[in-house]
């Protein structure tokens, strides 16, 4: 049984240390079902695709070029928004009790009788020992497990804390907050009796596929991090335990760890791509080139509806137009045996998967993912001759399957369009502007359609000095359009398929 929130309560949740996947079972339960979101910058924005659509987001932490909500104003948010009608989820990067200042916000609501409850989330030091490979316990040589902090006050730049008293041997040091002073930790841990030769590792951006793991000595550490640059948020380690520490970066070492890629697609077309590529270690930037949308006609609609269990065969051409027929049918019918003996076929794997989530068998698949290559296996294998087709497409999709199931196989074929292609506004993607800035290693088209849309959205683009992309293509199909555009192929999936192609992703990057 899922978690059940209560309305007027503020739920204090940790989110993680950034990796999605660290997100508790319990914080998401909550996540989805709350009415008020107040959340900080370090927590993984795609969390917030698992709010309903009605929640209200509210982020107060510090972005770029803008300084951090005081906690007082914070605070006051909290009371501000809690009523007896609203849960309240208040999103912290890490665990809210570690450097999370929830206290504050703890007797903020005390003080205003709202009642709350506590969400704990795995702390970024724990997390960011785990993915560089650091046993930060060990019981020969680290009895103890010491958290501290560079800066007590996030609105200063001072220290309350004397390292000097924190340089014990056998301890393991996990100091948060600590590159901006860095040089003062280190040399007062020296002072107080540390061993200069004594192990240090720092990691950036801990379980993000942009991690980086840096390590030295109490005495080459802040010259080795300035040579590579490294910045927060970051985790420093001091401790023999990291001399311990595994000789294979399980985590860095993934085989397209460090590739920026980008998935010209919205998270919503994009999801089985992204979550291959990223398993594999990819930076993934999903870039909305293609914004679909429903579009249908409602007469168009109840005339299929109405005769929906006499046909023979349905063609789904995408797997949006599978998302889009479905929830309409179910808005139409209760029992899905409403959809009669029908056979079903499907333009790829990945439209076909979509059909299977709803416990229907897929009859056809063609070897190829295109409409042409469905159309041959129909006409090769089956006698249409006054068969009765329905035909679930976009608004883009070519006329030549619906011309050839007519003419060459002498079907009766009704087209329902569902949805339509819309050239979104790039200007408010996050990842197009990361795009335009920082370039990237490759981009992966699935269709003709995205190629066009690329084309026409990066023709005024300078992307000099940046990493120029190398083109992939995830069959033939969309190999010709690239060549069509000019844009040279750099490697074309074997299969039309997306496990195929994030493999023949990692081969070109292992050459």
């Amino acid at each position: 049984m899922s978690y059940k929130t209560q309305k007027g309560t503020v739920y204090l949740i940790g989110a993680g240390p950034g990796d999605i996947k660290l997100f508790t079972l319990k914080a998401k339960e909550i996540l989805e079902q709350a009415d008020v979101i107040i959340y900080d910058n370090l927590v993984n924005a795609d969390s917030l695709n698992w709010c309903k659509k009605t929640a209200k987001k509210i982020f107060v932490g510090k972005s770029s070029g803008q300084h951090s909500i005081p906690q007082s104003e914070i605070n006051s948010l909290l009371v501000e928004e809690s009523n007896s009608e609203v849960s309240i989820v208040r999103l912290k990067g890490g665990d809210p009790l570690i450097f999370g200042r929830v206290t504050e916000e703890i007797q903020a609501l005390e003080a205003a009788n709202i009642p709350y409850e506590i969400v704990p989330g795995i702390t970024a030091a724990i997390a960011c020992a785990a993915y560089a490979g650091i046993p930060i316990s060990e019981r020969d040589t680290s009895s103890s497990i010491i958290f501290l902090t560079g800066h007590e006050n996030p609105e200063k730049n001072t220290l309350n804390l004397d390292f000097k008293n924190y340089a014990k041997t056998n301890s393991t040091l996990c100091i948060y907050m600590g590159i901006g002073q860095m040089k003062r930790i280190i040399d007062e841990l020296t002072e107080g009796g540390l061993n200069p030769n004594t192990p240090v590792a720092i990691v950036e951006n801990g379980t993000h596929p942009s991690q980086r793991s840096c390590y030295g000595t109490l005495s080459t550490i802040v010259e080795v991090s300035t040579e590579q640059s490294i910045k927060a948020p970051s985790i420093i380690f001091v401790g023999s335990v990291i001399a311990l520490k595994g000789k294979s970066d399980w985590f860095e070492s993934r085989p397209l760890f460090g590739k920026k890629i980008v998935v010209p697609r919205s998270r919503q077309q994009a999801g089985e791509l992204t979550h291959l590529l990223e398993h594999y270690g990819a930076e993934v930037m999903e870039i909305p080139f293609i914004n679909i949308v429903p579009k249908y006609e409602k007469t168009t609609i109840a005339d299929v509806f109405a005769e929906i269990a006499s046909y023979e065969w349905i063609i789904f051409t995408s797997a949006n137009g599978v998302r889009y027929f479905f929830e309409l049918f179910f808005k139409a019918f209760e029992d899905l045996r409403s959809i009669g003996l029908c056979r079903i076929a499907a333009v790829g794997n990945a439209t076909a998967k979509d059909i299977k989530a709803h416990n229907l068998k897929v009859d056809l698949i063609p070897d190829s993912a295109n409409s042409q290559a469905l159309c041959d296996a129909l006409l090769e294998n089956e006698s249409l001759d006054n068969t009765k087709i329905l035909l679930v497409t976009g608004d883009k999709n070519s006329d030549s399957l619906y011309q050839r199931l007519e003419k060459e196989g002498r079907a009766i074929v009704d087209r329902l369009p569902l949805y339509e292609n819309t050239k979104p506004n790039l200007e408010t993607s996050k990842a197009f502007q990361k795009f335009k800035e920082m370039g990237a290693d490759a981009v992966l088209f699935t269709s003709s359609s995205t190629v066009k849309h690329y084309a026409e959205a990066v023709k005024t683009l300078d992307l000099s000095g940046h990493k120029n992309p190398l083109f992939g293509s995830i069959g033939v199909r969309t190999t010709e359009t690239l060549k069509d555009y000019a844009m040279p192929v750099a490697f074309e999936s074997p299969k039309a398929n997306l496990e195929h192609f994030v493999v023949e992703t990692i081969s070109h990057f292992k050459k």
